[in-house]
Protein backbone atom coordinates (compact mmCIF):
# COMPACT_ATOMS: atom_id res chain seq x y z
CA UNK A 1 0.00 0.00 0.00
CA UNK A 2 1.26 3.45 -0.84
CA UNK A 3 1.38 5.85 1.49
CA UNK A 4 -0.41 8.53 0.33
CA UNK A 5 -3.54 10.75 1.39
CA UNK A 6 -6.03 11.50 -1.58
CA UNK A 7 -8.90 13.36 -1.20
CA UNK A 8 -11.11 10.70 -1.88
CA UNK A 9 -10.43 9.34 1.95
CA UNK A 10 -10.57 12.55 3.44
CA UNK A 11 -14.43 12.84 4.70
CA UNK A 12 -16.00 16.23 3.41
CA UNK A 13 -19.57 15.24 2.33
CA UNK A 14 -21.91 17.25 4.34
CA UNK A 15 -24.39 14.31 4.75
CA UNK A 16 -21.88 12.01 5.71
CA UNK A 17 -20.00 14.28 8.23
CA UNK A 18 -23.69 15.03 9.83
CA UNK A 19 -24.12 11.54 10.23
CA UNK A 20 -20.79 10.98 11.66
CA UNK A 21 -21.44 13.39 14.84
CA UNK A 22 -25.40 12.61 15.26
CA UNK A 23 -25.10 8.90 15.32
CA UNK A 24 -21.34 8.21 15.95
CA UNK A 25 -19.37 6.93 18.86
CA UNK A 26 -16.96 8.67 20.20
CA UNK A 27 -14.16 8.86 23.23
CA UNK A 28 -11.19 10.91 23.95
CA UNK A 29 -7.38 9.88 23.77
CA UNK A 30 -5.94 12.96 25.05
CA UNK A 31 -4.92 15.32 22.75
CA UNK A 32 -7.92 14.41 20.65
CA UNK A 33 -11.34 13.78 20.21
CA UNK A 34 -12.34 10.93 18.02
CA UNK A 35 -15.93 10.21 16.72
CA UNK A 36 -16.93 7.14 14.60
CA UNK A 37 -19.73 5.40 12.67
CA UNK A 38 -19.94 2.54 10.56
CA UNK A 39 -21.81 2.90 7.19
CA UNK A 40 -22.62 0.46 4.37
CA UNK A 41 -19.48 0.89 1.77
CA UNK A 42 -20.07 2.96 -1.27
CA UNK A 43 -17.57 4.09 -3.99
CA UNK A 44 -14.36 4.77 -2.52
CA UNK A 45 -11.97 3.64 0.23
CA UNK A 46 -13.25 2.11 3.35
CA UNK A 47 -11.96 4.84 5.85
CA UNK A 48 -12.27 8.35 5.18
CA UNK A 49 -11.23 10.94 7.91
CA UNK A 50 -11.54 14.28 8.70
CA UNK A 51 -9.42 16.41 10.59
CA UNK A 52 -10.02 19.60 12.60
CA UNK A 53 -8.48 21.74 15.33
CA UNK A 54 -10.49 23.94 17.51
CA UNK A 55 -10.48 28.02 16.43
CA UNK A 56 -11.75 28.86 20.17
CA UNK A 57 -8.19 27.44 21.42
CA UNK A 58 -5.77 28.26 18.53
CA UNK A 59 -6.79 31.75 17.27
CA UNK A 60 -4.43 31.88 14.18
CA UNK A 61 -5.28 29.97 11.01
CA UNK A 62 -1.68 29.41 10.96
CA UNK A 63 -1.35 27.24 14.19
CA UNK A 64 -4.79 25.59 13.25
CA UNK A 65 -3.15 24.29 9.84
CA UNK A 66 0.05 23.31 11.49
CA UNK A 67 -1.32 20.57 13.94
CA UNK A 68 -4.01 19.55 10.54
CA UNK A 69 -0.80 19.08 8.89
CA UNK A 70 0.88 17.10 11.60
CA UNK A 71 -2.13 14.72 12.36
CA UNK A 72 -2.78 14.50 8.59
CA UNK A 73 1.13 13.29 7.89
CA UNK A 74 0.84 11.07 11.00
CA UNK A 75 -2.34 9.26 9.27
CA UNK A 76 -0.81 9.06 5.96
CA UNK A 77 2.33 7.34 7.30
CA UNK A 78 0.38 4.59 9.90
CA UNK A 79 -3.17 4.48 8.01
CA UNK A 80 -2.48 0.78 6.92
CA UNK A 81 -2.83 0.18 10.76
CA UNK A 82 -6.73 -0.15 10.00
CA UNK A 83 -6.96 -0.59 6.32
CA UNK A 84 -5.40 -3.49 6.40
CA UNK A 85 -8.25 -4.57 9.12
CA UNK A 86 -10.88 -3.01 6.12
CA UNK A 87 -9.54 -4.92 3.22
CA UNK A 88 -11.40 -8.11 4.46
CA UNK A 89 -14.75 -6.73 4.78
CA UNK A 90 -15.66 -4.91 1.55
CA UNK A 91 -19.30 -4.17 2.80
CA UNK A 92 -18.74 -2.04 5.46
CA UNK A 93 -16.80 1.56 5.53
CA UNK A 94 -15.60 3.82 8.92
CA UNK A 95 -15.88 7.46 9.06
CA UNK A 96 -13.49 8.92 11.57
CA UNK A 97 -13.25 12.43 13.17
CA UNK A 98 -10.02 13.54 14.71
CA UNK A 99 -10.19 16.61 16.51
CA UNK A 100 -7.59 17.99 18.22
CA UNK A 101 -8.09 19.16 21.70
CA UNK A 102 -4.71 20.01 23.59
CA UNK A 103 -4.01 22.97 24.54
CA UNK A 104 -0.60 23.33 23.41
CA UNK A 105 1.51 21.59 19.89
CA UNK A 106 2.21 18.60 20.76
CA UNK A 107 5.29 17.57 19.19
CA UNK A 108 5.23 14.86 16.02
CA UNK A 109 6.60 12.12 17.65
CA UNK A 110 3.72 12.56 20.43
CA UNK A 111 0.86 13.20 17.90
CA UNK A 112 2.05 10.16 16.31
CA UNK A 113 2.48 7.48 19.13
CA UNK A 114 -1.04 8.54 19.98
CA UNK A 115 -2.37 8.58 16.79
CA UNK A 116 -1.43 4.71 16.69
CA UNK A 117 -3.26 3.73 19.91
CA UNK A 118 -5.90 5.58 18.43
CA UNK A 119 -6.02 3.56 15.17
CA UNK A 120 -5.50 -0.05 17.15
CA UNK A 121 -8.32 1.07 19.94
CA UNK A 122 -10.73 1.83 16.97
CA UNK A 123 -10.33 -1.41 15.47
CA UNK A 124 -11.12 -3.05 19.03
CA UNK A 125 -14.12 -0.50 19.21
CA UNK A 126 -15.52 -1.66 16.02
CA UNK A 127 -15.10 -5.54 17.03
CA UNK A 128 -16.73 -5.06 20.06
CA UNK A 129 -19.84 -2.90 17.98
CA UNK A 130 -20.55 -5.37 15.29
CA UNK A 131 -19.30 -8.64 16.59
Amino acid sequence: MRNTFKKSERLHSKLLIGRLFSDGKSFSSYPFRITFVSAKHNEGPPVQVLISASKRTFKSAVTRNKIKRLVRESYRKNKHIIWDYFKDKPDDQLLISLVYTGKTIAPYSEIERKLILILHSLIKKYESNSG
